[in-house]
């Protein structure tokens, strides 16, 4: 049987290589849950657009993007040639996020496809504060590949209409996505939730990741690697890595709500009046060419109501 298994992320890979386990495989780079995804349908060109956006708001290397891509996507141009192809893909918004893409992907080749699975998981009985695929150990991937679930015509309708919902500029359509119970793909309702938690609140204008950073800032200084490890214990949804969390700080420096100081942040008095309502986030935080998803945050009218909790228009 020949099966190919595509994995979320370098961390999964090398407990992957570990655990014997038969078949190809190939690992998924992306961040797309972070910037702007182009509405276009060429595959070609939605890359070079991301590669663009990605080097100018994030400084990635767009030649290095662009040599990155042609091995994972030849793999996946060959999914008719495989017994099976399983997603391991964890329940967080960065992988949620990727796996709407690569079943769209999939779906857009319009071949005859193999049956999909997928391994999921949000927590492990041998590891305490699991945040992800990469703390497991070699011998655990083998009984999670026996408890796969092959995707269903319902779930594919459900992530084809939730990839397009994602990166279209109404969050509406994706909040009444996140409401469906889809057979499989549990935890999809909740990632696109912290999703649209993203937009701006309508209390002051920050986000859910922004406030909760000013919020434990509050009680005093802490170093980034101290507010981080709390990020991540308390805000796994989202499964975001240094890179995302320093690029955040980094606006919000530059926005003057926080500082930062040898590796160590604390909370300006600006910062303090925008926690309190007394003063906008946005105001202060230039959103130009910042996307979520189809969302230009820059003339994007919607926001978030922690206190209704959903979206509304301004």
């Amino acid at each position: 049987m020949r099966c190919l298994h595509v994995l979320n992320g370098d961390a999964t890979r090398e407990v992957f290589d570990q655990a014997g386990i038969s078949g190809e495989k190939t690992v998924w780079r992306e961040m797309l849950c972070e910037g702007k995804t182009p509405a276009t349908t060429d595959i070609q060109l939605f890359f070079e657009e991301r590669a663009a956006y990605l080097q100018q708001q994030y400084g990635i290397d767009r030649d290095a993007y662009m040599r990155d891509l042609p091995e994972t996507l030849r793999r996946l141009n060959e999914a008719a040639t495989y017994d099976e192809i399983v997603l391991w893909f964890e329940f967080d918004l960065f992988c949620q996020v990727n796996l709407l893409f690569v079943l769209y992907y999939l779906d857009q080749l319009s071949v005859d496809l193999p049956p999909v699975s997928l391994v999921q998981l949000d927590r492990h009985p041998d590891v305490p504060g699991f945040r992800g695929m990469g703390m497991l150990k070699p011998e655990h991937l083998a009984p999670l590949l026996e408890q796969r679930v092959q995707l269903q015509p319902d779930d594919w309708q459900l992530a084809l209409q939730a990839w397009e919902a994602y990166r279209h500029d109404d969050p509406q359509i994706v909040e009444t996505l996140s409401s469906r119970s889809p057979r499989n793909l549990v935890y999809l309702g909740k990632a696109l939730t912290a999703h649209l938690q993203r937009l701006p609140g309508t209390t002051n204008g920050l986000n859910a990741i922004e406030h909760f950073f000013l919020d434990r800032l509050t009680i005093g200084r802490l170093s980034e690697q101290a507010l981080y490890y709390q990020f991540w214990n308390e805000m796994k949804i989202y499964g975001f890595g240094d890179f995302q969390l320093d690029v955040c700080i980094q606006r919000m420096q530059r926005a003057g709500v926080l500082e930062r100081e040898n590796n160590m942040v604390s909370i300006t008095s600006l910062g303090k009046e925008v926690l309190a309502g007394e003063e906008n986030y946005r105001s202060f935080a230039s959103q130009e060419n910042l996307w979520l998803g189809g969302i230009p945050l820059a003339h994007t009218p919607w926001r978030w109501d922690n206190d209704e909790g959903r979206v509304i228009h301004t």
